[in-house]
């Protein structure tokens, strides 16, 4: 429910007025009820019991009708039972007959729903959120190098003398870009990624713009990490190379399920990897050093090469963009802010200390020892593969070192599905992107965002075969063109806000930003024929398609304002009786169902749909409302126009949302009685389907009309910008007798 501006308040309360005016009283309305709307409600948190391990809840039903209480219990036909009115997204057309195969089997996967407040404990300790949040950035350490040496090495042994002065800048890049996203956390101590710090600084292209890099970003992590991932376990299992494509996709698939259930069962199952990996690669640092300082850390002689360029700037620089990689998830705590436990921005800061140490240590660390041992990249084995043969040989340790870089290769997508959905969330709630993304799932995980990062990651991946090679071109020019931006945004933010030590942090940031331009630029540059050109393309159609997705939500809520010219419709509709100036009053109370007598089960009776004349038909009209605008108004004074029953229903996923409509729904005049359902699921079908039952159950030979307003819009390809509840109402009450879903239609 929006907040109303002056204008529109104005506009309501005339149209309230116009109302008050052609209908009948309020009082009159409420009188010709023929159902008690006040049913129940959702459990408040302090009522909530945990179920074993106190992590689930079990919510009941609104209200169940007694013989359903009675006979059928808490999974019963109709019953709604104790988890259903959480069913959101794949179940909810289930929520009217429960207990179904389908809704089994979303449990038994997902898990049970978790109520909003659990979002609460659905929170990251730092020693959770470290491996969670910078296995993207630490597991690029098994790739970093390696692209940074395959450019090199195409100069011949001249060309490698230079892995160490490049690895020394990108050091130092990464010392400068962690310093700089401390500050942003400080200046956003509750989430400022790339295109929040972008759009506030700088405008809403170039936060577009950020946002574009930044979910390429994600989509090209998740691919590159299962590809080398895979190319750690072939270096080791050769005899699985063939499979590499089939193996990553259902490993995208696990990660995809594994997300699905929710932030703190994700990161249990993702911490260990990542911390096995950081001992492995400690460990084969510490051992390798200790060889070399047996022979006086003399450099073993590469093996010959042939040179098939010559050392020149393009090539230094071309490889300091590839080694670059290594520093891709480094922003990825201070998009996740909101994921820690209180004090979360402090929190985040100590976890991003902590990561930019971690991975300036195991980066500087393996390039040394690699440099020692004289090692070059190999089409068949990986760099870490060959140090681990060199310094374990083929015993436990190679055999840990391995299997910890192929698991934390594989689970360094999990960064990218923590940070992706939250980013188009955010363009959702900006109208970029469409609704669909605002909603979190049952699990308190923005599933729609899940399922696109994890649909479009296995297709990239099958597109370039699972070759990391061939997907590291298109990698940095994604994450440094939102570094640029985010950490130019800071520099405007210092600039105008000029608090405490703003110069000092504005120096950080603007090294940070000129740092980051240079390795974009050289990115573009150097790797544009490489496959960086589809990564600039894949910006600009994103800001193409965000601009005109904003352009369209802007059109409609330009024709949903309410307008002077409406003031009038309410007159028109309801007309009065002739050679009255009174407009009718609705049909009387109907009396008390009174049962008839039947050979058959109790209630069957007054369920059958047997009538065949209409004054046998009592009707009860039910008006769902997301907000008062103009389609909702035509669609309360087509209800009103029928001079039957009318109940009007809001489904609220907060408090503060149910007292914002209230607070309106008073300000139009409270002319029809209102029904507010505070939802604990954040479900807007099923706690619906759920009331309408209710209703149902109370007075079973009632028909019950459930009459949308609904958004008609020109063009096909619209249509995924809206959420269409009418076909799913009708799925999930075509169970039930008596109920008719009907639509009144609103184009623009």
């Amino acid at each position: 429910m929006p907040k109303l501006d002056a204008e529109q308040s104005a506009l309501l309360r005339q149209v309230g007025h116009e109302w008050g005016r052609v209908s009948a009283a309020p009082e009159a309305w409420r009188r010709a009820l023929p159902v008690d709307p006040e049913v129940g409600s959702y459990p408040e948190p302090a009522q909530i019991v945990p179920a074993r391990f106190g992590r689930f809840v079990r919510v009941p039903a609104l209200r169940e009708p007694p013989s359903q209480a009675a006979g059928t219990g808490e999974g019963g036909p109709g019953g709604g039972g104790p988890e259903e009115p959480g069913t959101e997204e794949a179940g909810t057309e289930g929520a009217a007959v429960t207990g179904g195969f389908g809704l089994r089997l979303r449990r038994a996967v997902l898990g049970a729903p978790l109520k909003s407040t659990a979002i609460a404990r659905e929170r990251m300790r730092k020693i959770v959120a470290l491996p969670v949040l910078s296995a993207d950035a630490l597991s690029s350490v098994a790739y970093g190098p390696e692209a940074l040496l395959a450019v090199l090495v195409l100069a011949g042994t001249a060309g490698l003398r230079y892995s160490v002065p490049v690895s020394l800048a990108i050091v130092f890049l990464m010392l400068a870009v962690g310093a700089s996203y401390r500050q942003t956390i400080r200046a956003y101590p509750h989430g400022g990624g790339s295109y929040i710090v972008a759009t506030d600084n700088l405008g809403r292209v170039p936060g577009l713009v950020a946002a574009a890099g930044l979910m390429t970003d994600y989509i090209l992590t998740v691919a590159v990490s299962v590809s080398s991932g895979m190319a750690a376990v072939t270096s080791a299992i050769p005899r699985l190379a063939d499979d590499v494509v089939l193996i990553g996709v259902l490993v995208i698939a696990v990660l995809l399920a594994g997300n699905l259930r929710g932030v703190r069962q994700a990161g249990a199952l993702f911490a260990a990897p990542t911390y096995a990996f950081i001992i492995a690669i400690l460990s084969l640092v510490g051992v390798a050093l200790y060889h070399a300082s047996g022979r006086d850390f003399h450099t073993v002689a590469t093996p010959p090469l042939h040179a098939t360029e010559g050392v020149g700037v393009l090539l230094v620089a071309k490889a300091f963009a590839s080694g670059a990689t290594a520093m891709t998830g480094i922003e990825a705590i201070s998009n996740a802010v909101p994921a820690f436990q209180p004090v979360a921005w402090r929190n985040a800061r100590t976890t991003l200390t902590w990561m930019i140490g971690l991975l300036v240590v195991l980066f500087a660390g393996t390039v040394a020892i690699v440099h020692f041992e004289g090692l070059v990249p190999e089409s068949q084995e990986t760099i870490l593969s060959q140090l681990a043969h060199r310094s374990y040989g083929s015993g436990g340790m190679y055999v840990f070192t391995q299997v910890a870089t192929a698991l934390v290769l594989l689970l360094a997508a999990n960064t990218a599905y923590n940070d992706f959905p939250r980013v188009l969330f955010l363009l959702a709630r900006d109208d970029h992107a469409p609704r669909i993304f605002l909603r979190l799932g049952d699990r308190l995980a923005f599933s729609n965002g899940i399922i696109v990062l994890s649909v479009a990651a296995a297709v990239v991946y099958v597109a370039f075969d699972g070759r990391t090679a061939s997907l590291i071109p298109l990698y940095a020019v994604g994450v440094f063109l939102a570094f640029t931006l985010s950490q130019s945004g800071m520099v405007v933010h210092w600039w105008r806000g000029r608090d405490r030590h703003w110069r000092k942090s504005l120096c950080f940031n603007a090294t940070g930003a000129l740092l980051s331009a240079v390795v974009f630029i050289t990115a573009g540059v150097t790797k544009f024929t490489a496959g960086a050109w589809l990564a600039i393309l894949t910006v600009a159609l994103f800001l193409l398609v965000t601009t005109r997705i904003r352009s369209h939500y802007d059109k409609v809520r330009e024709a949903l304002r309410l307008h002077p010219q409406m003031i009038e419709i309410p007159s028109r509709t309801i007309a009065p009786l002739p050679g009255t100036e009174e407009p009718p009053p609705p049909p009387p109370p109907p009396g008390p169902w009174v049962p008839s007598v039947s050979t058959g089960a109790p209630g069957k009776e007054r369920d059958a749909e047997t009538e065949d004349t209409p004054e046998e038909i009592r009707h009860l009209s039910v008006v769902p409302l997301e907000g008062l605008h103009q389609a909702s108004m035509r669609a309360l004074a087509y209800a009103a126009s029928l001079q039957q029953p009318v109940l009007a229903v809001h489904v609220s996923p907060s408090d503060e949302d149910a007292e914002r409509f209230h607070d309106a729904w008073l300000l139009w005049g409270d002319h029809l009685p209102l029904r507010v359902v505070i939802s604990p699921y954040r479900a807007i079908v099923a706690p619906l389907v759920s009331y309408i039952e209710s209703l149902h159950h109370q007075r079973p030979d009632l028909t019950v009309t459930v009459i949308l307003p609904e958004i008609v819009v020109r063009h096909w390809w619209h249509r995924i910008l809206h959420s269409y509840l009418a076909g799913r109402l009708r799925r999930a009450l075509r169970p039930l007798p008596k109920i008719v879903v009907t639509t009144v239609p609103f184009h623009v």
